[in-house]
Formats: C-alpha cells, structure tokens, sequence
C-alpha cells in the first residue's frame, strides 16, 4: 500500500467541538421552524359562483328528515349526501339521495335539497331534483362549484326488465333565478 504525499487535513476527523457546532445548528433551525408556521388550512369550494359558509354553520342532517318517498315496511335510506351553499345566502344547504331499504333489486331513488333555519331544530326539504315517481336510479352525484350533477339510470319503456336500465342520461342542477334549474353538461351522452 502506497502512503499519501500529503499530510491528514484537520477537518477529516470529527471532534467534540464539531458535533457541538452542529447539534447547535439544528436546534436553532428547530426553533426558528416553531415560529414560521403556515395559516391555518381550510377547504372551501372554489371556482365561480362557489359560497362558503360560515364555520359556525352546519349543513343540514339528512337523516333527520322525513322524506316522501313511500317505502312500505322498509324504511329510508339516505345513500349519498354532499353539502355546500347552493344559493348563495351564506348557510349550507344539503343534497340527498335517497331511496327504500330493498332487500333485492335497484328501488329508484330521490333527490332532495335540505335547509334549515337558524333558529330551527329540524332541516326541512326545500326542493326535489329527482323524484322516486320517476323511476331513476342515482350514480355519480357529485357537488362542484354550487352545481350539483349526476348520472340518472332508468327504462325506456316498462317492458325493460328493472335489472337492466337501458337509458342513461347526465344531468346537472343550479340555483337560478330563485328555482333550481336542471340542464345537461356539455358532453352527456345516453346510452
């Protein structure tokens, strides 16, 4: 083995006094990390025509609700529910599909829009965006931007056996002119 030219250089070897300088570093760079923190995170829906609500609102229950959806001897179940300021007055309303506890098969569903007053202890139903009279099954519902959409799976005719909806259409629904308004996103296709 071939001995180096050149004498050890001091800073090869870490002493005490190294480890000290960097264990102070890091503790300074510990301490100064406390004091520049971040704000605080939110989620809030963006994007035009989005509200939000104060913190101190909450959405509507959707399982306090007595829906008109008639079930029988089976009760209501809410599947789906989304929440957000649908009209722009600065409290949150709810969004709920509902449909019968059914043992077998597809019930058809019922869309609900659900508000509550400041002073109320119950939310009340303001608004259906798909009635079970209809005959529609619910997919994709979704709340984005104060629009709600969703995928609506039905019949063409009633020979169409209920296992096996042939029709499926895309809707979307927003608050306009004091109504809630139903149109098609660009793009919807039936099958």
């Amino acid at each position: 083995m071939q001995q180096s030219a050149v004498p050890e250089l001091a800073h090869t070897h870490a002493r005490p006094i190294h480890w000290l300088a960097t264990a102070t570093a890091l503790a300074g760079v510990v301490a100064a990390s406390a004091f520049l923190q971040p704000d605080a995170a939110t989620a809030a829906q963006t994007g035009r025509g989005a509200q939000t609500a104060p913190a101190a609102t909450a959405p509507p229950d959707p399982n306090r609700v007595d829906y008109p959806v008639e079930c029988g001897p089976t009760k209501v179940v809410v599947q789906q529910k989304v929440s957000g300021d649908l009209d722009g007055d600065g409290r949150p309303e709810t969004v709920a599909v509902v449909h019968c506890d059914a043992i077998a098969g597809a019930p058809p569903s019922g869309v609900y829009v659900l508000t509550q007053a400041a002073d109320a202890t119950e939310p009340r139903i303001v608004a259906t965006l798909v009635d079970p009279k209809e005959r529609l099954t619910v997919t994709d519902f979704a709340l984005r931007d104060a629009t709600v959409t969703a995928n609506l799976l039905g019949y063409s005719s009633p020979d169409v056996p209920r296992c096996c909806p042939d029709v499926d259409e895309r809707a979307k629904w927003q608050w306009k002119n004091g109504a809630f308004v139903r149109s098609v996103p660009a793009g919807a296709q039936s099958v």
